[in-house]
């Protein structure tokens, strides 16, 4: 499952444009995760397998619980098998550390999208990566090739403008991190998604125009980044509703998710010396998510463009205020920009040995 995510993170075709390190140690990290991934994902795999196979024979409650508890360490522990990248690590932390944990904690009790009954592959697929299967048969909107060339094209960009960093404005570099960390998650979820469709299995969108949102609510709840929201909705949300309302559910589910993103900046620079930057951000969002509906309830809403405007306009500020600042501190920033220039040199090298006939072959091969 994660040499998937090596390969598209990896294989991503941009151009060499910044500073590269020394080949040799280049090939030497290649070779080391390309060493570890696949002990990383047979030993998650056999965990799953095993979480299956345990909850296939047990209730949901304290028996399942307990059953599953041991997994839960050896979740948290498997990013740290890829020191050399924090590009692999930090993908790994957010589907197995994050993802697939709050996923098993649902199993548990009877709940979320991993069930026993489901077949062994949709069942790896479904608790191991940041896939939703659809709750019915439907007609899936094929991943559009035009797209990911735009998005590539778009990565390939950035890259290079990488190499003028220390002439680019604050402002000017944090609009490109999120250009590119949009653009990237974009083709990355949707490919996963396209290689269940082709194994069979049909996966609900991850992204839905989060540019279009027209409030916060819309962008959390309905936009960006579904499967986060899908696994926050019956762990966090839903409780927390039952209990104390839909405010206090609100401001729950984005201080987990403020946790969660703490956890993920750990994994990043191998750090832990919060500033609670990441955490304000989402702690400033659940307020004011809770602050709007509040609003909406007593007044009508703005024309639909104008709140498109004013939602951008917030998520940005807030972004450049308290989010992309705390991903540029300790080293992460520069291991990443390091790590995106040994992408490019990889790319440029494999791209000089392989058969313009072969590549084309390829891509027929890929769109039909």
């Amino acid at each position: 499952m994660l040499h998937f995510a090596f390969e598209v993170t990896y294989l991503l075709p941009v151009q060499q444009q910044v500073t590269m390190p020394c080949r040799g140690h280049v090939t030497t990290a290649i070779e080391l995760l390309q060493d570890s991934i696949p002990m990383v994902s047979l030993a998650v795999a056999a965990a799953a397998l095993y979480a299956r196979a345990s909850s296939s024979l047990l209730r949901p409650g304290l028996p399942r619980l307990i059953a599953l508890l041991p997994l839960f360490p050896l979740l948290v522990a498997a990013p740290l098998a890829f020191p050399s990248s924090a590009i692999v690590r930090g993908l790994a932390a957010f589907f197995l550390a994050w993802l697939c944990t709050f996923k098993l904690a649902l199993l548990a009790v009877g709940r979320g999208p991993l069930d026993p009954a489901l077949p062994v592959l949709p069942f790896l697929f479904t608790a191991l990566l940041p896939v939703k299967l659809a709750a019915r048969a439907s007609k899936a909107k094929p991943v559009s090739l035009v797209s990911c060339a735009v998005k590539v094209a778009v990565i390939a960009a950035v890259v290079r403008l990488y190499q003028f960093n220390d002439r680019l404005h604050l402002y000017a570099r944090l609009a490109l991190y999120g250009v590119h960390t949009y653009c990237f998650l974009d083709l990355l979820l949707p490919c996963i998604a396209a290689a269940a469709a082709a194994l069979g299995m049909e996966a609900e969108p991850q992204f839905n125009r989060p540019y279009l949102a027209s409030s916060l609510r819309d962008f959390w709840g309905r936009r960006w980044n579904l499967m986060v929201s899908a696994i926050l909705r019956p762990s966090v949300y839903d409780p927390v509703r039952a209990l104390a309302g839909i405010p206090a559910a609100v401001l729950a589910t984005f201080a987990v998710s403020a946790l969660m993103h703490e956890a993920m900046v750990y994994y990043l620079s191998l750090q832990w010396r919060s500033d609670g930057m990441m955490a304000a951000f989402f702690l400033l969002h659940g307020v004011c998510c809770v602050v709007e509906g509040w609003c909406a309830r007593r007044w009508p809403a703005p024309p639909r463009a104008v709140a498109t405007v004013l939602v951008g306009l917030f998520v940005t500020a807030t972004s450049f205020w308290l989010f992309f600042p705390a991903l540029c501190k300790d080293g992460v920033e520069e291991k990443l920009l390091q790590e995106w220039a040994a992408v490019a040199a990889f790319f440029q090298d494999a791209g000089g040995k392989i058969p313009w006939s072969m590549a084309c072959w390829s891509l027929v091969l890929w769109a039909s």
